[in-house]
Order: C-alpha cells, then structure tokens, then sequence
C-alpha cells in the first residue's frame, strides 16, 4: 500500500532529524581525530628512542630476561584486545573483534589456553554477550587514552606473564589493535608483544620494532647493561601498549568521522527521494480533488438540466 502524504512527510521530518545528529557527530569525530593523529605523531620520537636503546641493550647484554626468554613449549596465551566504548564507528568494531576471535581459534587449535584481557566496552559486551570468559576489562577511556592507562593495563600483563604457568601465568601475550594509516585507511594488526623480540628494522610495536642502523656509540650503560634492561623492558612494554592504545583511538575517531559522513549522505539521498514521492503523492490528491470537484459540478448540472 502507497504511502499517504502525511507519512511521507514524518519520515521526511524523522529522516532531517537525524542527518543533523550525523552530521553533529561528523564534525566534532572530525575536530577530535586531528588533536588524536597529534597525539600519536609527538609520541614517535620517544618510542624511537625507547627502541633504539632496548635494540642496542638487547644486542650487547649476555643476561637472560624473562621477558626475551622463549618457553620451551608455549602452553597458555594471553591475548588483550583493543576496541571502543561506542558504536557508530562503521565497521571498526568488527573488524577488530573478528580478527580477535580469528587469533583465538588458531591459539586454540595449537592447544593452547587463552586469557582474553579487553579493553573498550564494544569487545568486553560481544564477549560477555557470547559467554566467553575476560580475565580483566579496562574501560572509559577508548577516545583519549594516558600513559597512566597503558601502564596499568602493562603492569597487569606483565605480572601475569612473570606468573609461572602452572600458577596461573602465560607464556605469550598477544595485542589486536587498529593501525592508524590515514583518515580513509586504518588497518587491523596482531602484535605478539611478549616474550619480546627486538631487532632491527622497522619502528613496530612487539615482535619487529627496531632500531635502525647501530647506535651503541651514543650508550653508557650504568651499573651495567643487565640491570638497565632489566629497568627498561616494563617501559618498553608499556609503551607499545600506548602506542596501540593511541593508534586505536585516532583510527576509532576516523572511521566514525567516515560512518558519520556517510550517513549523512545518505540521509540527504533519502529526504530527496521522500519530497519526490511527497511532491507526487501531493500532485495526486490535488488532481484527485479538481476531478471530484468537476464531477460534484457536472452532477449539479446535470440535475438542475433535468
């Protein structure tokens, strides 16, 4: 059944409502993302530096760290996920939450436990939703993440990790996150941040930061080498997780920037197709009334004839 002009109108009205909460929510993702893309970029010249100087110690200390130690037989993983306190980010939350249940399946299948550690509210209800187990959740804090947020949610990894298995420790942490690439382009990674594998290459967080070219010139070490690696790796690690909390958080506000434009868009579609069908259905009541006009007045006449 056609839609009456009255209805057409409401939705018109209902439709116009929402592209401007759109369109609100588009420009304030769009103010937040660039002080969020800021954010991330001053903190590279310390995370290079952080990891020049973990390379360099990891090359020239001969002491065995637990947090470099390969297990001999990896039995139990833990596994942190990254993902939003709110919706309205297009496909930002899937894309992270199925990544993380891929991650799952393949530790699984390697008979391996898992202790999944969440943090964001979207990946802690999906997970809760489907009874699947958290060992800890951190929350609040997805769109401005702090250096005191990282280090509570490394502190707690780390002393998980130090945990003999037996006791209720892991042996490997993994981290799944969003790599900001740019406003249209973010990327979904898996990081194994722990048992730490530093060499050089890239700039990464976990298993492929690097370096660069060597730097052991610019060092002295003091007492020694073992006991600064020993004071630097929880940093090490706490940084990474700041990174992947600040990457997230830009990539959280970009795509919402994009799912928000979109919506508008297609809002403005709609309420053009919806004035078009009202202009119609408007058109048609008004030839409906002259027609029942003309035919009331050829009725009159005709009687007044007879």
């Amino acid at each position: 059944m056609p839609a009456t002009l009255r209805q057409l109108r409401e939705r018109r009205k209902s439709v116009s409502e929402t592209m401007k909460i759109t369109r609100a929510m588009e420009l304030i993702a769009a103010s937040r993302v660039t002080r969020a893309q800021q954010r991330a970029r001053a903190s590279v010249p310390y995370n290079e530096e952080l990891v020049q100087a973990v390379s360099t110690l990891a090359s020239h200390c001969d002491a065995v760290h637990p947090l470099t130690s390969e297990p001999p037989q990896s039995l139990r993983a833990a596994v942190l996920v990254v993902s939003a306190d709110r919706g309205l980010a297009g496909a930002y939350n899937t894309n992270v939450i199925r990544t993380a249940e891929g991650l799952l399946t393949t530790l699984r299948a390697d008979g391996k436990e898992v202790d999944l550690y969440t943090c964001g509210r979207k990946a802690k209800d999906y997970f809760d939703y489907r009874g699947v187990p958290l060992a800890h959740s951190w929350l609040g804090f997805s769109e401005r993440p702090h250096y005191e947020h990282a280090k509570q949610i490394g502190e707690a990894l780390i002393e998980e990790f130090l945990l003999e298995t037996p006791k209720g420790g892991v042996d490997e942490l993994h981290i799944v996150f969003t790599r900001f690439r740019s406003l249209v382009s973010q990327q979904t990674q898996i990081v194994r941040l722990l048992p730490l594998l530093v060499v050089e290459g890239e700039n990464e967080p976990g298993a492929s930061d690097g370096a660069g070219p060597h730097f052991e010139e610019q060092y002295e070490f003091e007492p020694d080498a073992a006991t600064v690696l020993d004071r630097l790796l929880p940093l090490y690690v706490i940084n990474q997780i700041r990174f992947a909390l600040t990457e997230s958080a830009a990539s959280e506000l970009a795509a919402r920037q994009q799912a928000m434009h979109s919506a508008t868009d297609n809002a403005k579609q709609l309420i053009d197709s919806l004035t078009r069908d009202a202009n119609q259905a408007r058109q048609a009541e008004i030839t409906q009334e002259i027609n029942e006009i003309v035919g009331g007045a050829g009725a009159l006449t005709d009687g007044q004839d007879e």
